[in-house]
């Protein structure tokens, strides 16, 4: 039987790893990514001592091309709003709720597709297990699919921005950065992005 016969014959419950550190971790979820269809694994980056630890929703085109979370226009967004807020990027943990990239061509273009709830669901042992390792004081869920994967139910942002708890662990909901991109209107994009500069002072000054 081949190796792709016996994983389709285990049930997830089987197929996830005893793992002693996060490293041997992102080896397990290489060897068996929970979506065949999509992207390449894009692991978390930051120290594992992070205080804060950010949590998106996928990587976008860029990071599945450079195998990094947050390096596309989303990411240079969140940059610039976390040096306002006096975040150092290096010093925090940043990932995503599920770790491969989404998409359907078109021509050259690799449009995103946003992950359905089961696809979320997959990901979210892998995820919580990543952040038992970091263990950061402070997770950041950026949009609604993060707030998903990290609260285990369908969070609406308008109603639940602000401090939260996700499996006893003090959190924080906001917009993803891609929100604010797709503003149309210079002023209402203005106006959402200090809002969102004004999350992350609130995050950077949590206990």
């Amino acid at each position: 039987m081949s190796r792709t016969s016996q994983a389709q014959r285990l049930s997830e419950e089987d197929l996830r790893p005893e793992v002693s550190s996060l490293e041997a971790l992102n080896e397990a979820l290489s060897a068996n990514p929970p979506l065949a269809d999509s992207g390449r694994i894009v692991f978390g980056e930051g120290p594992v001592s992070a205080t804060i630890a950010f949590v998106g929703e996928q990587p976008g085109d860029e990071e599945d091309r450079m195998g990094r979370p947050f390096v596309g226009p989303a990411g240079h967004l969140l940059d610039g709003a976390m040096a306002e807020a006096g975040i150092d990027r290096s010093r925090v943990y940043l990932t995503n709720a599920v770790k491969q990239f989404k998409f359907i061509e078109r021509g050259k273009r690799r449009i995103h597709q946003k992950p359905s709830m089961s696809e979320v669901t997959r990901y979210r042992w892998w995820l919580k297990r990543e952040l038992d390792f970091v263990d950061p004081q402070m997770v950041v869920a950026l949009g609604a699919t993060a707030a998903l994967a990290l609260a285990g139910h369908r969070v609406t942002i308008t109603k639940a921005r602000g401090p939260a708890q996700f499996d006893g662990r003090p959190g924080f909901v906001t917009v993803h950065p891609s929100y604010l991109l797709r503003i149309p209107n210079k002023e209402a994009r203005k106006i959402a992005y200090e809002a969102f500069v004004a999350d992350l002072r609130a995050i950077a000054g949590s206990p």
